[in-house]
């Protein structure tokens, strides 16, 4: 005789956890910071390190946009009455995001104030872009429960992605 059971498959959760959206939006806000940080060139045109801070900014706005409403089409439901309001509270979720690409931006507008040059943000945006990335990945490994050693190590893994666009930055250059 089979047992027929009923299962209600309810959809995942709009977002997770306030703790993992900020830890998400760190590393992912990081390790955008430093792509960009790495892409910026002026082929041949003097370096513009007010543009270069204000074209981060909007790249951290749009991306936080783009990322929030994604997550807000993915878990629409047919019933979703709110569709507008459902989408602006998801962006606005983002704002881990944003504020993890500040050092990038603060570093960029450093060089515009001529505290130094556009290089030596760039490098110092870098640097600070991988120290955030040893602390989120140590951070996020101590939420989920290992002890101090495995997080160091989920830490240095972490640094591993920041290295990596340095490397890629240095072998473009």
């Amino acid at each position: 005789m089979s047992e027929s059971r009923s299962v209600s498959v309810q959809p995942p959760g709009r977002r997770a956890e306030p703790l993992q959206r900020l830890l998400f939006g760190g590393v992912y806000g990081s390790v955008l910071a430093s792509a960009l940080a790495a892409a910026l060139g002026h082929e041949g045109r003097p370096p513009d390190p007010g543009y270069d801070a204000l074209w981060v900014a909007l790249t951290a706005v749009a991306s936080a946009a783009a990322h929030g409403y994604a997550h807000s089409i993915a878990h629409r439901t047919s019933d979703d009455t709110q569709v507008t309001a459902s989408a602006v509270r998801s962006m606005l979720t983002e704002w881990p995001l944003v504020v993890a690409m500040v050092p990038t931006m603060a570093a960029l507008l450093g060089a515009y104030a001529n505290w130094w040059g556009e290089e030596s943000a760039i490098e110092v945006a870098l640097s600070l872009n991988m120290v955030a990335l040893f602390g989120w990945g140590v951070w996020a490994a101590r939420v989920a429960g290992r002890g101090w050693a495995a997080s160091f190590r989920v830490g240095g893994v972490d640094v591993m992605i920041g290295l990596l666009i340095v490397i890629a930055n240095v072998l473009s250059k």
